[in-house]
């Protein structure tokens, strides 16, 4: 009986050691998520002709951006490179409102969404 609750106790604590490297490997991530959406920039907010995208953590070339209006329906959006860290969305054409900036890096599997408003 004595061997049997070792052995149950050894499992159960081998267990709740999985679980939390598990909780700290997720918290983890988490944080190094906001990090990485802490240090991107969207100017000017708002926006009439253009909005600039400033990426510290990714070369440009490497950052798939798509523009979305309000209610998530993709919208045309010309995007050029300006420098490795930085590029400019045209938005001069758009109506007035708000609209989403969703950006992905297929690398490291990066993915947020800022909004900004068009004047």
């Amino acid at each position: 009986m004595r061997f049997a609750r070792l052995v149950f106790v050894m499992i159960a604590a081998v267990a709740a050691g999985s679980v939390l490297a598990q909780e700290r490997e997720q918290t983890s991530i988490q944080t190094e998520h906001v990090d990485i959406a802490k240090s991107i920039h969207i100017f000017p907010n708002p926006a009439v002709e253009f909005v600039h995208v400033r990426i510290e953590q990714f070369k440009a070339q490497d950052i798939r951006l798509t523009l979305h209006n309000i209610i998530g329906n993709e919208m045309a959006a010309e995007t050029e490179i300006v420098d490795e860290h930085e590029l400019r969305v045209r938005v001069k054409d758009l109506a007035s409102g708000y609209y989403l900036l969703a950006m992905r890096d297929k690398d490291s599997k990066f993915n947020s969404t800022f909004k900004f408003v068009k004047k």
